[in-house]
């Protein structure tokens, strides 16, 4: 290459952690998956049980959620080939929107193309110049992202520490316009954030607060609605301003939305540009998405059968000796220390026949292995899922008497 300077290229030829990984048979990414039955996926000709999926109420296969997608694929085809400002907009994106709202028990919501770009257009666009936003240290990625692109002034409070978020709030300008945001369900740890005292302090500091319940629709609530039906305090009169999730997970499809005010709404719909400017979510997407919420709306008892299977694993894997960081939903992570020890964990899993994710900082801040669990999982998936770690403890007591 021509010309003097440093090449923009260098960083890339300098990246070898991944190479690392690949040298020493542990690079645990990018696994291609040949068919998969929900609760049980092929790789490599081998069968795993899923234990990595964020399927929670196990609705991706539902017949009922692939017939509405065959539809919308008849009536609307495959795209809307346009974003929603301009000729994305469909029939059902609107229906879709309504049903989010009274199911939240919002004003209104409006959808996006991803989880992700929700919050990157939604921070984006209600935080700005002058304002201060408030994010968790453990918050997702895109929420990250988003303080990132926004002109306000972010300021980070160590994770679930409400003593530390008091004080930030308690130094900034009272004039400011502040945004705390916190995830509802923190989607490494499986935690769920103090929303109480949140709330509280959003109100003595003047402050509006945002929660991304990606992870705590269709789990956490009697109904399922989430963080906010979880600690009764649905809707704006609750406390919490926005909330933000997504498709991918409980609801069996791609998308996100967003759902807050009638005046926030509108707001974001004119000024979010990861809305503005990206195609909507597609027909068939849309479809499932639809028919997915209704489920969840029409069966409450998908929603008992994850809390079995949590409580099932959750103490099957405490008594067995594992530090499972105090979760109390579907994601149970498993800490385990090091990278190296993480991804040699989970490569053992993954040859005793189970699918689970490894995690190492800066996604955690320790290794740990995540694995999550579904309404779909049968006895038999969750006792062959508890004689694997029950035997990886045996092997790990066995060495350590050598």
């Amino acid at each position: 290459m021509e010309g003097t300077g440093l090449d923009l290229f260098d960083k890339c030829r300098r990246f070898d952690r991944a190479h690392r990984l690949i040298e020493a048979d542990l690079y645990p990414y990018f696994r291609a998956t040949t068919s998969s039955s929900c609760t049980r996926v092929t790789i490599d000709d081998r069968e795993l049980v899923m234990i990595g999926s964020n399927n929670y109420l196990g609705l991706t296969h539902d017949p009922r959620v692939l017939a509405s997608a065959k539809n919308a694929l008849d009536q609307f085809g495959s795209s809307c080939t346009g974003s929603r400002f301009l000729n994305g907009t469909l029939s059902l994106h609107e229906e879709l929107e309504e049903s989010l709202a009274n199911f939240l028990q919002y004003p209104a919501a409006v959808t996006f193309s991803t989880g992700f770009q929700v919050n990157l257009g939604v921070i984006s666009a209600i935080a700005g110049k002058g304002d201060v936003v408030f994010c968790d240290k453990e918050n997702h990625a895109s929420i990250l992202d988003a303080c990132r692109l926004t002109f306000a002034d972010v300021k980070r409070f160590r994770h679930a520490d409400m003593e530390d978020l008091e004080r930030k709030l308690s130094a900034a300008k009272p004039e400011a316009g502040k945004l705390i945001v916190v995830d509802g369900v923190f989607s490494m740890l499986g935690g769920i954030t103090n929303l109480p005292e949140i709330v509280r302090l959003a109100r003595k500091y003047g402050a509006r607060v945002m929660v991304d319940d990606a992870h705590s629709v269709g789990v956490l609530g009697e109904r399922g609605r989430g963080t906010t039906e979880h600690f009764d305090m649905i809707g704006p009169e609750g406390g919490v301003d926005i909330v933000t999730g997504t498709f991918s997970k409980s609801l069996a499809s791609l998308g996100g939305f967003v759902v807050a005010s009638e005046e926030v709404i509108h707001f974001i719909k004119h000024v979010a540009r990861s809305l503005m400017f990206s195609a909507s979510i597609s027909p068939p997407n849309v479809a499932s998405a639809m028919t997915a919420l209704k489920i969840l709306e029409n069966e409450p008892e998908r929603l008992e059968r994850l809390r079995n299977n949590v409580k099932k694993m959750k103490t099957g894997l405490d008594k067995l000796g594992f530090d499972t960081m105090g979760s109390k939903t579907p994601i149970i992570p498993i800490r385990v220390g090091d990278e190296q020890e993480t991804f040699k964990f989970a490569k053992r899993i993954f040859e005793e026949g189970l699918f689970v994710n490894p995690v190492v900082p800066p996604a955690a801040h320790v290794g740990l292995v995540r694995t999550s669990y579904m309404a779909t999982h049968t006895e038999e998936d969750l006792d062959f899922t508890l004689e694997v770690f029950a035997k990886l403890t045996a092997l790990a007591n066995a060495a350590a008497d050598q």
